[in-house]
């Protein structure tokens, strides 16, 4: 049975990462205070973490769907963080900010944790899980990371990079599931929706 795809994110990647596999999603985004929840969870492990902000995502979106009546829907959320001596690190926000992790990450490694909510409107069923991988980062110049920072595209993304933009330059490895560094692991999401009894081929268009 055909489905359709709703995206609880305004992540370019995660939307990127749909249309490529053959799924072209609608989106909603959520107003879910993710700094509030940040902070209520700062005990727990950035894995936790991650899939709280996804599912809080995507239940904002489930109460109040704007951009269709349609109910044949899945939904899918996902949040990401880059875990790093131990500590979370979520998007920037900041020039400052984004420099001094950089100055922190060059020459080290650190993993990054993507969180993922999907549920069936059709049946209310739900199903989470976690995905990610270590990334390497290169030993990276003053003036490089100034210029990065710069160019405004580590503020918003979590961890402060992206590996499929300026900085892939800046990455010397990763051992993991790469999709789930642009924001939703693939195979992840084929397995939950398999488990939910839904073809990962219906999902295409």
């Amino acid at each position: 049975m055909k489905r359709t795809v709703l995206l609880a994110s305004a992540s370019t990647s995660r939307y990127r990462l749909l249309t490529d596999g053959g799924i072209n999603p609608l989106i909603q985004v959520s107003a879910v205070d993710e700094e509030k929840i940040e902070a209520e969870l700062a005990h727990v492990h950035p894995r936790e973490l991650v899939v709280a902000l996804a599912t809080a995502k995507g239940q904002a979106v489930a109460d109040n769907i704007t951009v269709t009546t349609e109910r044949n829907l899945l939904i899918i959320a996902a949040d990401s963080m880059l875990e790093f001596e131990g500590k979370p690190y979520g998007k920037p926000e900041t020039a400052d900010v984004a420099v001094e992790r950089w100055k922190l990450m060059r020459g080290k490694s650190g993993y990054l944790n993507s969180g993922h909510w999907i549920k069936d409107l059709a049946t209310g069923e739900v199903r989470t899980g976690v995905a990610g991988a270590r990334v390497d980062f290169d030993e990276v110049s003053d003036l490089e990371i100034e210029r990065y920072v710069a160019s405004g595209e580590p503020l918003h993304v979590a961890g402060g990079f992206t590996h499929e933009g300026r900085s892939a330059a800046f990455i010397k490895a990763m051992d993991g599931d790469t999709p789930a560094v642009a924001g939703m692991s693939m195979v992840l999401l084929r397995t939950l929706t398999r488990d939910m009894g839904i073809e990962w081929t219906d999902l295409w268009d």
